[in-house]
């Protein structure tokens, strides 16, 4: 068996461990669990960093548990909030509950032998238990005291928007997860992000004083962006790991964008490359910053994980189109939405396909029938410093015209300005 701790050492992973822990590991396969609220249909890059973890679980011979929080998406959780968060519906969560299966059956082996994935609902032991059972074989284990004693606790109770009773039982629900799982499936260790070391702990706390029994927890770092800003996040918000929310393009970019300070972390964190081969990546990409080895590499790896390999060669075809040589025959390989999503950002306008069947001379379509530019004199300007191209090919004369011929997909035309401003126009 691997050395599951030593794994997120190295990588830059590990936070916090409990005593024992380590040495636990090494005993034997063991079960351990990380929890996922289901609080959308996809989860996104935030979760990554728990994902990573439960693989290194299962490469390392340990049995690997997903709990999705059919329950405790419904309460809310304060760790690392300033605001309650909007409570779900029933239907909202089990929506949710069957994308976040779909998209962790591609990270995790879920094979019944050995030390195979199970994934978990909480919702299932907590929907037959009513408020009375709650609070007499749970609530009576655990003190006042202890769970005000918490960080997440104590800023809410000092901050102006308090703490609702809700939010003050997570703890004790999640702590009950935990117990749960150790006393049904053997489960004797939680992980997590550092933000839940207090409601991992209630739960090793809540297993001692129940059934004087001893479990165990570990908690990953959270992830931090050099420049200070929210990792995850863009200006068009979350990065999710469902293609519909954020195309295979847009998330490879994503990847591709790091800078080189995070990118030699998340390179650790977020691939199964060895130590070794990350090692040799950083020697060649410090010998030729500009080549953005390390960038590519992370790149390719998580979106073939994430995706497929063929996502990864369209997105990487994509790349190539936008910003280097790419011909316009790629957009023919794509449908309508795809073309669009490339695209998306990029000003766009709606041209009439009747006017284009006699054909529109460049200066025309570009200055009139759009607002490429502002006349058609500076049309005129721009091509005589070669700087005006049409579906990728340069445009050569003022009376260049186009006509439905020229349409990609029956539908586009590409417009771009010197090397990287791209207009799209639509024809309807």
């Amino acid at each position: 068996m691997k050395n599951f701790v030593d794994e997120l050492r190295w990588r830059g992973m590990l936070h916090d461990i409990m005593p024992h822990t380590e040495d636990k590991l090494k005993e034997a396969m063991c079960a351990g669990y990380i929890g996922f609220d289901p609080t959308a249909d996809s989860l996104h890059i935030g979760h990554l960093t728990q994902i990573m973890t439960l693989i290194h679980f299962q490469n390392a011979g340990h049995k690997p548990i997903a709990l999705v929080g059919g329950a405790t998406g419904m309460v809310g959780d304060p760790s690392g909030k300033s605001d309650e968060r909007n409570l779900q519906t029933e239907e909202m969560v089990a929506h949710n509950l069957a994308g976040m299966k779909t998209q962790l059956a591609k990270f995790l082996k879920f094979e019944d032998a050995g030390n195979g994935a199970i994934m978990v609902n909480n919702a299932d032991w907590f929907k037959n238990m009513n408020f009375l059972d709650f609070i007499r074989d749970v609530g009576k284990h655990i003190t006042v005291n202890y769970m005000m004693a918490k960080d997440s606790v104590k800023k809410r109770l000092e901050g102006e928007t308090g703490m609702s009773f809700t939010e003050f039982t997570y703890q004790l629900v999640q702590g009950y997860d935990f117990y749960y799982l150790w006393k049904h499936h053997n489960c004797i260790i939680q992980m997590g992000g550092s933000d839940q070391w207090g409601n991992i702990v209630t739960g090793t706390e809540l297993i001692r004083r129940k059934d004087q029994g001893t479990a165990y927890a570990i908690t990953t770092q959270l992830i931090k962006k050099a420049d200070g800003t929210k990792f995850g996040k863009t200006e068009s918000g979350a990065v999710w790991l469902n293609a519909e929310k954020t195309s295979p393009y847009k998330y490879y970019q994503f990847w591709l964008n790091s800078s080189d300070d995070d990118v030699k972390k998340w390179i650790r964190i977020f691939t199964l490359k060895t130590q070794e081969e990350i090692e040799r990546l950083e020697q060649e990409h410090d010998a030729a910053p500009h080549l953005r080895i390390l960038q590519k590499a992370l790149a390719e790896d998580i979106t073939i994980r994430t995706h497929s390999q063929e996502a990864l060669e369209t997105a990487i075809k994509t790349s190539e189109f936008l910003f280097g040589n790419g011909a316009v025959e790629f957009l023919q390989t794509l449908d309508s939405k795809s073309v669009l999503e490339i695209f998306e950002g990029v000003p766009q306008f709606t041209i009439s396909k009747a006017e284009l069947a006699d054909g529109i001379d460049v200066a025309t379509l570009l200055a009139e029938k759009t607002t490429v530019f502002p006349s058609k004199g500076e049309v005129k300007k721009t091509i005589q410093g070669g700087g005006l191209s049409v579906n990728k090919v340069k445009v050569p004369e003022i009376t260049s015209t186009y006509n439905i011929g020229d349409l990609i997909n029956e539908q586009f035309i590409v417009v771009q300005k010197g090397k990287k401003n791209y207009f799209l126009l639509i024809a309807e």
